[in-house]
């Protein structure tokens, strides 16, 4: 078999049985089709990334500098290998065939074909793009996207951003682009909106707004292009773009041909004032003479920026290539607007040249569609304000799948033909993973910052796409199981610069999740869930399961080591790394993701034993490992009874142990390993409830560690906790305690209590310590602009207010506890759950003044108020956002936090 698959191989859901009758919004009805009869309504789409430079994939050199190897400088004039970046853009599934936005300003020294940033060593705060972008609008089947760039009219100040930041050091904000004050000097308002007439028929509007006070020239160029195969596989032939024949309504075409997709034509209006485009050819290939002084092709990569801005003879005058432009010079009085219509697909017939009323009828029309699929998302009260960041945050989740390609094998033995890579290469970052080789479309985290999948971050991200796209939600799961990703240990790869570093273990959780959210929309179609999705994720997960348990409990004692496990500079360690002193690192959040794993396998079980009963002998498995793993956390001191609280603990080597007492998101971890047991379990599954019986009997010294699953609570449901009643009312004394964990908007990631008490620890002659940061981190730990030392984050978040409503479901109206902490207010937990996601979602919504949280200090975003970033973390204190900006997809959770409110207590 090839060492790739398309998405379709990945996962093809099965055609429903037939069931009533169903009215199907339109762009449901295209996801059906794509999904039962294969009607490839998601071959193009928003697959092309905003960043391919700087990347672990692009880095061919012996000391794993990725930044170094392929800087910035060099995108405009260098072939990428692995996959292609630009503004706005859209490609096929195999990304064999790019189109995407290409700006110049008439000042700048380069072309605006991608958007800039700082590599980690640049930024004062690790990696951060400098631009303001925004994903506006998106449909799963892409028949609908908006995208909408502010493009300075003066220079852009790429030397001022690097030198300022440069400057600044880890204690000082970073140098963004608004602090310039770039727009107050005049802007364009670029808006670009992709709609699909079929699924092989694009239409692409661009238009630009002079938002500045004075007339200004910009020049747009739509660009089409090749991604470069042939020059790492010479077997491959070579595409070909060309300018067709001329038309006497002045639409330009760019006549394209390749194997795999056969023709595709981009057809063109003329401009604003009734010009036909300026059509530019190249190669998209190295100017190897530019960089490196070495003679190369005659018209590279950047022959059409050369062409523009120096007037270099570097076009072919053939008009012929692998890459081309359409040139357009806008003059535009201030608050003049300007449109330009291009439409891409196979070769037709007249009709499907239409660029005027037809076009505009079909974009209404997908417009109309695309209005009438977020209005069934949106709950009946949700607000106005809430329903649209609903829709942005669903954008951003869409805009940000990416086609991702990556294989081990080649990137360490190298391509035919090209330089052999360094052999330090062969034991150096990835050699371990020899067997993956990645090529499918992927959500990302952030199509910039990390345009690159990580396991964990994808599990969240599923929950938020299940919405939206459950047949892709699911098949993203089982994707990072197949055996071209899941390393033949049963490991799952962690993220792009080091796949064997450890992730937390949800996606069992995250299977569940979406199978809960795509069982309610199927029954709203009259359709059973899913099964056969739950069983085979399931399987697989067992294999991951097993892994975690031979590879991560260094002592057979069922307490967990597990690596930094996503909280990169919560503790005193780097938890990667190995320990500065002679011991190990028992890990209360390792342990209980470990805990929680077992709970989520073994409700995944019991849905399965429903119609399947041989899977009751697994969910016994699951529940006895449940209560071993409950036990070691009390027998290794991970419960501090003192404190009422969890932490991590260091085991020296001589015998000491040393409880590392610092009250973060880490001691809140063991909440969320819960579930309830449903009162018919008794009746329908006898052999799981008399294993439990006879467990509980016969090992009375570790049944007696969750001796509340007993006591039947709220309808006669069991509990299955690590945490009892008194235990958890301890926890959420200080998670709930505005001058501890609680914020305004939401829980923080490490008590602020530590401001005025940082925790220190001193080992063998070392001190270690750790206080409150509520913004960017000023510690380089564990490096970047990584920071849990106080921000909140939504994955802990929202998987808090979910185990809260867990317990609810248990203790009812039983349980109350004090929220906030001394306001003399008491709630039962499932009010509390409501009013921590409300506090997370207002992050994004305009408080009593106006001003959105999100946006800070800064008047530009409090201006553009309606446009909204989906930060990486906030601001523990203000809300202000922070770290990755755009669609950091675990934030995309503020999507199922207002679509699924009204389920938030069916979990």
């Amino acid at each position: 078999m090839p060492r790739w698959r398309r998405m379709s191989t990945i996962f093809t859901a099965k055609p429903a049985a037939d069931g009533p009758p169903s009215d199907l919004p339109a762009e449901r009805q295209r996801l059906k089709d794509a999904d039962e009869h294969g009607v490839p309504w998601r071959r193009w789409g928003p697959y092309l990334a905003e960043r391919a430079w700087g990347t672990v994939r692009e880095d061919y050199s012996g000391n794993g500098d990725a930044w170094s190897y392929f800087p910035f400088e060099h995108a405009a004039s260098r072939t990428y290998r692995w996959n292609e970046d630009g503004m706005a853009g859209i490609c096929d599934e195999g990304q064999l065939l790019c189109l995407a936005l290409a700006l110049w300003n008439g000042k700048d020294s380069i072309l605006k074909e991608r958007l800039f940033g700082l590599t980690n060593s640049q930024g004062n705060h690790g990696e951060d793009v400098k631009e303001c972008w925004w994903y506006t609008d998106a449909t799963p089947t892409s028949s609908w996207l908006q995208w909408r760039y502010h493009y300075p009219q003066e220079a852009f100040p790429y030397e001022e951003l690097r030198a300022e930041n440069a400057r600044r050091d880890r204690t000082a904000p970073e140098y963004e682009l608004m602090d310039t004050g770039a727009f107050e000097r005049g802007y364009f308002v670029v808006t670009v909106t992709w709609s699909k007439e079929g699924p092989e028929s694009l239409l692409w509007r661009i238009e630009v707004v002079n938002a500045g006070t004075a007339a200004a020239t910009l020049e747009v160029l739509p660009t089409v292009w090749f991604r470069n195969v042939w020059s790492w596989d010479p077997s491959l032939p070579r595409p070909t773009l060309k300018l067709g024949a001329p038309s006497a309504d002045r639409v330009t075409t760019v006549e394209a041909e390749c194997d795999g997709l056969g023709q595709r034509w981009l057809r063109a209006s003329p401009g604003p004032e009734g010009r036909a485009p300026e059509p530019l050819f190249c190669d998209n290939e190295t100017n190897t003479e530019k960089l490196w002084g070495v003679p190369g092709p005659r018209f590279p990569k950047d022959g059409i920026a050369d062409y523009i801005i120096r007037g270099s003879q570097s076009v072919n005058p053939a008009q012929v290539g692998t890459k081309a432009a359409l040139r357009y010079q806008l003059q535009l009085s201030p608050g003049q607007g300007a449109e330009i219509r291009l439409r891409f697909g196979p070769p037709g017939t007249s009709a499907d040249d239409d660029l005027g009323p037809r076009f505009k009828a079909v974009l209404a029309q997908r417009k109309v569609e695309a209005d009438e699929f977020f209005a069934s998302l949106a709950p009946a009260d949700a607000t106005a304000e809430e329903a649209s960041i609903l829709r942005q945050a669903a954008a951003g989740m869409l805009w940000c799948k990416q086609f991702y390609h990556y294989d081990i094998e080649d990137w360490l033995n190298g391509d035919p033909g090209q330089p052999v890579p360094p052999p330090q290469r062969r034991q150096g970052r990835n050699s371990a993973w020899r067997h993956l080789a990645n090529r499918e479309v992927i959500s990302m985290p952030d199509s910039w910052e990390y345009p690159w999948y990580a396991s964990w971050d994808l599990a969240f991200h599923t929950v938020a796409l299940a919405h939206l796209d459950p047949a892709f939600a699911k098949s993203q799961l089982i994707l990072l199981c197949r055996e071209w990703y899941m390393h033949p240990s049963g490991q799952l790869p962690a993220y792009e610069w080091d796949f064997g570093d450890v992730n937390p273990p949800v996606h069992a959780w995250a299977a569940m999740a979406v199978w809960r959210i795509d069982a309610r929309q199927r029954a709203r179609q009259g359709l059973p869930p899913d099964n056969d999705f739950l069983e085979r994720i399931f399987h697989k997960l067992l294999i991951n399961f097993t892994w975690w348990v031979n590879k991560k409990d260094a002592e057979g004692n069922n307490v967990f080591e597990g690596g930094f496990l996503g909280l990169d500079n919560i503790g005193l360690f780097d938890r990667s790394a190995p320990l500065p002193v002679n011991g190990i690192l028992e890990q209360s959040d390792g342990t209980a993701w470990m805990a929680m794993y077992c709970v989520s396998l073994l409700e995944m079980a019991l849905r399965l034993a429903d119609t399947d009963p041989t899977y009751e002998d697994v969910a016994i498995k699951f529940y006895e490992h449940f209560t071993y793993i409950a036990s070691a956390m009390l027998d290794h001191g991970l419960w501090d009874a003192l404190d009422g609280y969890y932490y991590d603990v260091v085991h020296l080597c001589e015998g000491d142990q040393w409880p590392v007492r610092v009250r973060s998101m880490i001691g809140v971890v063991p909440l969320l390993a819960v579930t309830t047991l449903h009162p018919d379990l008794a009746a329908k599954l006898t052999e799981f409830t008399s294993c439990i019986s006879w467990f509980d009997e016969n090992k009375p010294e570790l049944a007696s560690c969750i001796a509340h699953t007993r006591i039947p609570g709220a309808g006669d449901r069991r509990l299955l906790s690590v945490t009892d009643r008194e235990g958890l009312q301890r926890v959420l004394r200080r998670v709930l305690d505005p001058d501890e964990m609680l914020s305004p908007y939401g829980v923080r990631s490490l008590s602020r209590y530590h401001l005025a008490n940082p925790f220190v620890l001193s080992i063998d002659g070392q001190t270690f310590r750790v206080d409150y940061e509520p913004a960017e981190s000023t510690t380089g730990l564990f490096g970047g602009n990584s920071n849990w030392r106080g921000p909140v984050w939504f994955p802990l978040n929202y998987l808090l207010i979910e185990a809260l409503h867990r317990y609810d479901r248990y203790f009812g109206d039983d349980l109350q506890v004090e929220h906030p902490t001394g306001s003399g207010t008491y709630m039962r937990l499932s009010e509390v759950a409501v009013d921590l996601a409300r506090r997370l979602v207002s992050l994004f919504l305009p408080g009593p003044d106006g001003h959105r949280p999100v946006h800070g200090e800064y008047e530009a975003l409090r201006k553009w108020s309606h446009l909204v970033w989906f930060h990486e973390y906030f601001h523990g204190d203000t809300g202000a956002g922070l770290g990755a900006s755009h669609q950091t997809g675990w934030t995309g959770l503020v999507l199922h936090l207002i679509a699924g409110r009204d389920q938030a207590g069916d979990i």
